[in-house]
This record gives C-alpha cells, sequence and structure tokens, in this order.
C-alpha cells in the first residue's frame, strides 16, 4: 500500500518530498479543458523518482452523457489521457462517474459507460471514481454502482472511492468498503479526503483531515479496510501532516 498525494504539476516529484508522499496524483492536462496532453519535460525524471504515479482526468469528461457534444469528446479524452499515463508508467487514470441530463434515463447513461469500455481498450486501468451529489449521478449511491457495475464489471475498469465523496452522498463510511465490494469485488485506489460539511451534503469540498467533518480515525478505518493506494486530494497547507496522520494510523 502506497500512501500518496495530489501534487501540483509542476514539480510532483518536490511536492511529494515535501509532504512525505510515496505517490502521487497528478493532471496531465487542463483539468478544466479539453486539450490534449502533451509529454512532460520532467516525464523521465517523474518515471525514474520510483514514486507510484496516478493520472486524474480532466473533470469536465462524462461518457454517460446522452449530449453527442460531451459523450464523445469524452471518450476522445478517456483515451488520450490513458495513452499519456501509460507513459509515465501510472498505475491509473480516475475518471469522475459522470451524469445524465435533468430528464433524461439514467439507465441510458449507464450504457453509455458500457459502451465506451465495449468500444475501446486502454493502456492503463480506468478507474471510476464515485462522485458527490446529484440526482441524475451514475456513481454517486450504492444502488447506482450496482447498476454501473452489471453493465462494465467485466471489462479491465477499477474503482476509485473518494471518502469525502461518499460521506457528502450520505453513505456510512464504517461499511462502505465491504458493501461497495459486495458490489464490484475490488476497490483500487482510496481517495482519503475529509469534508467541509455535513453529512450527506451532496458538497463536494475537501477539508484537512484535522478541520474537516469526518472524524479522522474514520477515513484511516476506510484506506485500512480497502487495502490499497491511497491518495490525500486535502488542501495543501495541511496536506503533509495529513499523510503523516494516515501512515501513523496505518502503521499501528
Amino acid at each position: 500500500m502506497l500512501i500518496g498525494a495530489h501534487v501540483r504539476g509542476d514539480d510532483p516529484v518536490a511536492a511529494a518530498h515535501e509532504v512525505d508522499a510515496q505517490a502521487v496524483q497528478i493532471f496531465l492536462a487542463d483539468p478544466q479543458g479539453w486539450k490534449k496532453p502533451v509529454r512532460r519535460e520532467d516525464a523521465d525524471a517523474l518515471i525514474e523518482s520510483g514514486l507510484g504515479i496516478y493520472a486524474h482526468a480532466p473533470y469536465l469528461v462524462n461518457v454517460a452523457s446522452t449530449n453527442n457534444r460531451i459523450r464523445i469528446p469524452s471518450r476522445n479524452m478517456i483515451a488520450q489521457h490513458a495513452a499519456a499515463a501509460a507513459d509515465l508508467g501510472a498505475r491509473g487514470l480516475i475518471v469522475h462517474g459522470g451524469h445524465v441530463g435533468d430528464g433524461d434515463d439514467i439507465a441510458v447513461g449507464i450504457d453509455n459507460w458500457r459502451k465506451t469500455f465495449a468500444r475501446a481498450q486502454y493502456p492503463v486501468r480506468v478507474l471510476v471514481e464515485n462522485t458527490a451529489g446529484g440526482e441524475n449521478a451514475c456513481a454517486r449511491t450504492l444502488d447506482r454502482w450496482a447498476m454501473l457495475w452489471d453493465a462494465i464489471g467485466e471489462y479491465e475498469v477499477g474503482v476509485c472511492l473518494d471518502t469525502c465523496h461518499a460521506w457528502a452522498a450520505g453513505e456510512d463510511l464504517e461499511t462502505i468498503v465491504e458493501r461497495l465490494t459486495a458490489i464490484t469485488g475490488r476497490i483500487d485506489l482510496v481517495h482519503a479526503n475529509s469534508s467541509r460539511d455535513e453529512h450527506g451534503s451532496s458538497r463536494d469540498r475537501h477539508a484537512n483531515f484535522a478541520t474537516g467533518t469526518i472524524p479522522p480515525e474514520l477515513i484511516a478505518h476506510v484506506v485500512r479496510e480497502a487495502g490499497c493506494d491511497v491518495v490525500v486530494e486535502t488542501p495543501g497547507e495541511r496536506q503533509a501532516e495529513d499523510v503523516a496522520f494516515l501512515r501513523a494510523a496505518l502503521a499501528g
């Protein structure tokens, strides 16, 4: 199990050393844009650093969408970012579960996910991440996860569990790992984040462990139960404390 952090993109190796992380998660292009990623100038140094590497797809990616102008570019983005991630030797590409529009049938969005994997193979494992809010989301609640996994579980796809998102969705973090793995059979990565908001808020606002609303030991419990790599995506000013807390909690 590697304990990592989402770090700034300009110098991820230095940023990892600053917070004593064994792995890094980075964006490979503008997280709010559609631009194709280009090879980083420090790609070789990043590969040679020995750090575990995870890539996060841009937030705009939504392959569940019924809108062709969103869904088709989103599929292209996954392919492009998966190729760039593979070039870095990444362990996975994280993609948010996405959503359909108001009034759209969620089953159509789920089937759009199936078509994404049925029509393409990727050089790194795509890890679908649970999301915090939205009645039209494909990966927010566990009943939606069951629908999604029935559609895509046969493909080379993985799971990223975000503690803040699950908390915001109203899930019980004491049992979330057991219940999610009963559906998917796997969790490949945990995003260990506290929340600025109350349980069930549907708000995706990360907080450091010491200042958030999720008891820190409950976050550690999720990581411990999942038994996989973990990436801390908390605010940078106290991120090193969060990494240190997890390391101590998991060593105990």
